[in-house]
């Protein structure tokens, strides 16, 4: 069985417009999937319905064998704990240090009081030191994370996705916010670590050049529908008119990346 399957998805923010329709795929044991297309393709949406940040209209996700939509609170908070997730901007707490916002990464396995206090085994911290060694920030332990460049605060992002030893990771966008140099480290450490780790990986993107050359699989969208599937090396320039309805060489969001 795989390890994601989206059956007959559809999601609607209104009567008017749908966001997501008629999505059918199925996601491997650490495959590296990237998602590309336009803006307003409904991608963000996706990657936000399959752990319930946004609840879908049609269609059902399964998720190592579970419906997502039939967890009761507890349930979806147990499950969630398999499900990692990377922002484009972070989410961090800029005042904490990296040290701290990671071990974050852990509160799903807490109680409430033990997450108040910040109560955490001496294994988690050994882990997210671990963890941020291999992201190549551990000197910067100790300092708050507003005094980060971008490339280092979504470094400590991805160390506190990984900390929750999930079994997928989704990455909104991780790279839109950061120049070139910043964007090749970060698709580095998620394509290394995810599979040393052998952790399922989507990733959204706006880089169709980075797409092609990180992924195993690529998936299009356009207006909520999926144009393409198939391995990357297949994705070719009609593929990417397709999905983003024009000459793709005219659209300014595609930028190489030095390939892994």
């Amino acid at each position: 069985m795989s390890l994601l399957q989206i059956e007959n998805l559809g999601k609607s923010y209104n009567s008017e417009t749908k966001v997501l329709q008629n999505l059918n795929f199925e996601v491997e044991s650490g495959e590296f999937l990237s998602v590309i297309g336009p803006s307003g393709a409904g991608k963000s949406t996706l990657l936000r319905s399959i752990n319930r940040m946004v609840e879908i209209d049609e269609g059902k996700i399964f998720f190592d064998g579970q419906d997502i939509g039939a967890l009761n609170k507890k349930e979806l908070r147990k499950l969630r704990t398999n499900i990692g997730m990377i922002f484009q901007h972070y989410n961090l707490v800029p005042r904490l240090s990296v040290i701290e916002n990671v071990l974050h990464g852990r509160f799903g396995y807490k109680t409430t009081l033990q997450g108040i206090f910040g109560k955490f085994t001496e294994q988690e911290k050994e882990h997210a030191f671990f963890l941020l060694e291999k992201l190549g920030i551990e000197e910067h332990a100790y300092k708050r994370c507003d005094q980060l460049s971008g490339g280092q605060q979504q470094r400590v992002g991805i160390a506190r996705s990984l900390i929750q030893e999930p079994k997928i990771v989704l990455c909104d966008e991780p790279i839109a916010s950061l120049d070139p140099n910043a964007s090749k480290v970060i698709m580095d450490h998620l394509k290394s670590i995810t599979q040393e780790l052998g952790i399922t990986c989507i990733v959204n993107l706006h880089q169709v050049d980075v797409a092609r050359n990180y992924s195993d699989r690529i998936i299009g969208l356009n207006k909520g529908g999926i144009v393409f599937d198939g391995p990357s090396k297949l994705l070719q320039t009609h593929h990417t008119d397709a999905i983003y309805g024009t000459k793709t060489q005219t659209i300014p969001e595609i930028r190489e990346l030095v390939t892994v």
